[in-house]
């Protein structure tokens, strides 16, 4: 996205409301977070103003200018918002993990076939596309259905700390595993599952490649009221190609409104 780019204050404003960019509105538990993610469809867990789209740290701050500090572990925004995400997380209520681009993202249920339809990967494309090492930790993870990353590591055979990573981040982009806990004591640790432990009628549920990118096109723009060029795309992780086919979907269906080449506007809001 264009740094010289700048939207409408209108826009601004409409973002402020729906990204909860308020301090009256801000969130400030499990519950108003999962209610903030269905609202918005889907959003970053982490990120702050320097990336755009809706970010529950951003949610938690309650503004639009809200800068993650480097000293995040005496930050009581930044320890609030970490504390929602682990509890979220646990409710198993939106779907969580480590997605495109390495982006730690919540996706709203209802957008889980679509987001899946892009980047899943059906069981019978497992030994084409998945890595050696991710079929591993996925063997073991079918056999024992939910592990912590020690045990799940020592399992798959896997020495390296980074090779056993690499696999998990490889299985949570395509849809196959979930972070389900963390524990802090006596050590820190993730405990993984398959994503279809909790999320099996979403993962199940057949949708195109031109439908999922529409939907995921019509949840952004409608948050966010006004898309510049190359936002959809950094947002989502989609080709610059695929985000403009979504939001070209929403033009012919007459919701939106191209303003110029990658610049749409949802039409109800104008």
């Amino acid at each position: 996205m264009s740094k010289a780019a700048e939207l409408p204050e209108v826009v601004e404003a409409y973002r402020d409301r729906v990204w909860h960019r308020e301090s009256e509105d801000r969130v400030e538990d499990a519950l108003s977070a999962e209610r903030f993610i269905e609202r918005v469809g889907f959003c970053s867990a982490l990120t702050d103003c320097r990336r755009p789209g809706p970010s529950l740290y951003i949610a938690v701050c309650g503004r639009r200018d809200a800068y993650m500090p480097r000293n995040v572990q005496k930050d009581p925004e930044s320890r609030l918002a970490w504390y929602i995400k682990d509890d979220v997380m646990r409710r198993g209520r939106v779907y969580y993990a480590k997605l495109k681009r390495g982006r730690l993202t919540f996706i709203a249920r209802r957008l889980l076939p679509y987001f899946h339809a892009l980047w899943g990967v059906p069981v019978g494309r497992e030994a084409k596309v998945l890595s050696a090492d991710a079929r591993s930790v996925l063997r073991v993870l079918r056999s024992e259905w939910e592990m912590g990353t020690r045990d799940l590591r020592l399992a798959s055979r896997m020495d390296e700390r980074s090779r056993f990573n690499r696999a998990v981040d490889e299985l949570q982009k395509t849809f196959k595993v979930i972070p389900s806990d963390v524990i802090y004591k006596p050590t820190f640790s993730y405990i993984w599952a398959l994503a279809e432990s909790r999320f099996q009628d979403e993962l199940e549920r057949m949708a195109s490649r031109e439908e999922a990118l529409k939907e995921i096109a019509r949840a952004y723009l409608s948050g966010a009221g006004m898309t510049l060029r190359g936002e959809l795309a950094s947002v989502t992780g989609l080709s610059r190609t695929e985000a403009g086919s979504g939001s070209w979907s929403l033009v012919d269906d007459g919701v939106a409104l191209r303003l110029e080449p990658g610049v749409y506007k949802w039409r109800e809001l104008f």
